[in-house]
Formats: structure tokens, C-alpha cells, sequence
């Protein structure tokens, strides 16, 4: 059986790809072979290659919504050629069926695959849906959503199956010790988990570090600044916190698996962006949170999925405006002064979580092809 996998291109995709690809090797060990196809990237190359997943890079053109040059040569040439690259390796693959994660990096598969007739699936995993989403939609036999069916926009509820969104079960497999380890903590303040992800980190990064002196008066550290940003935060915490403070700091450029996971086990609060892959780890986790949605993310989707999630009384929205460094000091503040809401909290979040969803959509997708 041959599966093909497809998506945009962001670590968002990416990871619930694995997740999937994971549960189905434990459900039939030697009954599948991989295939993804989306634009060339080295990491996504590099990770996927790691998981026996075979990378079939093909171009794929942006749908901006907005006047853009760019719009052009991505519509009339990127896109076309995309298409071609991915309707030739789906001849040659001819997969049973065809994943999409989504994304603009989805279309050329998608479109090539719905031309030879492959059976489509895609996952949704915001409550608003991009565009690329909402044509691949059209063409999809299923649809799996992350949030709950009445919740996700665009689409009808008549193609839509909630399941949550896909995670990798080792990030909950985190061990206290291993963490204490790990970060080299001190263990004698409450430990907060700061992500600022791939995209926008670095206003959480720049607000946290106006406060990061008073932070680290009461609370321990872990912060995942992103690539671009590390080295400007880490110089700058060591100007702003003190030296018994700096103890207290643990700055990251990005969290593997195994250090995401201890991470998650050991934070008594997160704060993060607010993406679907995010937001459901942290609920899956059991652990309260800030959520601080990204300003201009495409359909406003961050801050909808983050209103979504916080009616549940598993976080609190701030949004960038608001997210200002006192403002911000005082919310973090505010939660610890309130033990019993932050256990109400952990509670909400988990009932919220769907830890299963990588392993429904698995027990599908195996079901399906063996029609």
C-alpha cells in the first residue's frame, strides 16, 4: 500500500505527517509505503527522510489575498509547473490515496491527484481555513477537522470528522528528572515554558526580555527564542538578568522532540503562539497557558483557534496589542496568585486534548486502503 502525504511546507505540517505515519507502522509494520510531495526544503527533507517517508520536491505558488507581483509569476508559473512535477510522480507512485495537511505547498498534489482520480483526505487544523484549504476541500473525500465540527468554518458538516489534531505521542512521554537534568534547572521556582515559534517569536521575545529581571525574581525559565532571534536574546538576557538570575534562564534556538517533551512535563505555565499544533500539545499536556495569537496570521486563524480553546477555560488570550511587558507580567502574576484556577486550568486543558487523533486517522487511512 502506498500512502502519499502533502502540506505546506511549516513545521505545522510537518509533525502531524509524522504522527500519522508513526500509528500506522504500529498498526501494520510492513504494509505501507511513504511518499510526500511539497516545495523543496532541507529540514523538511532531513526530517521526513528520518521517518521513511520518500520527499518528492515540486513548486508550488503562494494565493496571496492581497495585490502582489509575486502573485503572477506564482499563479502563472509556479503553480503550473507544480502541478506537472506532482501529476508525473503520482503517475509513477500511484498511490492509494493522498493526505494533505494543507497549505499553499498542497495544491500541486492535490490538483494532480484529483485529475487521476486518487481518493483525497485532508486535515484541517484551524477553526478558519486558508484558502488553499478551501479548494483542496472540494476535492476531498474526508475531511478531518482539529476543533470540533461546529466550530470549523468553510466547510460542510456532512464531510467533516473531528478528531483533533495529530501529535506525536513521545512528546508526552517527558520525564521530570530527565528535564531537571536536561536544562540544568534549579528547581526552587515555579517553571515557566515560553514558545515563541517558527514565525513572529520575536515579539514575545522582545517583550519578555523588558521583564525578564522581574521574571526571574519569582520564576525559573525555559525559552524557545526560534533560530533567527537566539543569539540577540541570549546576549541580551545576560545584560538584563543578573548573575545569580541567569541560573534561572535556559534560552533555546528550538526544542527537539525529546527536550519539547521534558519541557511540557515540567512547566507549571506555557506561553505560545497560538497555532493548532501548539495548542493542542499544550492540552494534551494538561498545562495552563498564555496564548498570544499571531497579528496578520492568514484568516486571523491564530487568534480564532485561540478564542476557541480559552472558552473551554484552558488559557487566556492575550493578543499582541495587549501583550505588553507589564500588562504581560501582571497575567503571569495574576495565575499564580490563583492555584485553584491554574488546577482548574490543567483540568480544562485536559479535557480539550484529543492525544488520540494521529491513531484515529491511522486506523482510517489503513482501513480505507485495504477497501
Amino acid at each position: 500500500m502506498k500512502i502519499l502525504f502533502t502540506g505546506g511546507g511549516t513545521a505545522g505540517h510537518i509533525f502531524p505527517i509524522i504522527a500519522i505515519a508513526r500509528e500506522i507502522k504500529k498498526i501494520s509494520p510492513a504494509g505501507f509505503q511513504f511518499f510526500y510531495i511539497g516545495p523543496k526544503d532541507r529540514f523538511i527533507s532531513t526530517i521526513l527522510s528520518q521517518e521513511g517517508i520518500d520527499f518528492k520536491p515540486v513548486m508550488a505558488g503562494k494565493l496571496r489575498r492581497y495585490l502582489s507581483f509575486w502573485n503572477i509569476t506564482d499563479l502563472l508559473f509556479k503553480l503550473p509547473v507544480g502541478i506537472l512535477q506532482a501529476f508525473f510522480h503520482i503517475f509513477t507512485i500511484s498511490p492509494d490515496l493522498i493526505f494533505s495537511k494543507g497549505g499553499y505547498g498542497s495544491l500541486p498534489a492535490a490538483i494532480a491527484g484529483w485529475t487521476l482520480l486518487t481518493p483525497i483526505f485532508l486535515h484541517e487544523s484551524d477553526v478558519a481555513p486558508g484558502l488553499a484549504n478551501r479548494i483542496v476541500g472540494k476535492m476531498s473525500v474526508e475531511i478531518f477537522s482539529a476543533f470540533p465540527v461546529e466550530k470549523t468554518r468553510s466547510f460542510p458538516a456532512n464531510k467533516i470528522i473531528s478528531v483533533g489534531n495529530p501529535l506525536r505521542t513521545e512528546l508526552l512521554a517527558g520525564n521530570p528528572a530527565e528535564a531537571k537534568k536536561l536544562f540544568k534547572l534549579t528547581g526552587v521556582k515555579p517553571l515557566i515554558l515560553i514558545l515563541g515559534g517558527s514565525q513572529g517569536a520575536q515579539v514575545i521575545n522582545s517583550r519578555i526580555l523588558t521583564i525578564l529581571d522581574n521574571l526571574l525574581d519569582d520564576f525559573e525559565i525555559i525559552h524557545q527564542t526560534g533560530e533567527a532571534n537566539f543569539q540577540r536574546v541570549k546576549s541580551e538576557a545576560e545584560i538584563v538578568a543578573g548573575p545569580r538570575q541567569r541560573a534561572r534562564y535556559h534560552p533555546f534556538s528550538f526544542l527537539n522532540e525529546t527536550e519539547l517533551a521534558c519541557a511540557y512535563r515540567a512547566a507549571d505555565l506555557v506561553i505560545s503562539r497560538a497555532g493548532a499544533g501548539s495548542i493542542f500539545e499544550i492540552a494534551s499536556a494538561g498545562k495552563p497557558s498564555i496564548l498570544v495569537p499571531l497579528l496578520g496570521s492568514a484568516q486571523n486563524h491564530q487568534t480564532s483557534n485561540a478564542y476557541v480553546y480559552a472558552e473551554k477555560g484552558a488559557a487566556i488570550v492575550m493578543e499582541e496589542a495587549n501583550f505588553t511587558p507589564h500588562f504581560a507580567l501582571e497575567r503571569i502574576k495574576y495565575l499564580f496568585s490563583e492555584p485553584r484556577k491554574m488546577k482548574e486550568m490543567k483540568k480544562k486543558a485536559k479535557e480539550f486534548a484529543r492525544p488520540e487523533a494521529a491513531r484515529v486517522i491511522a486506523e482510517y487511512i489503513v482501513a480505507y486502503s485495504k477497501q
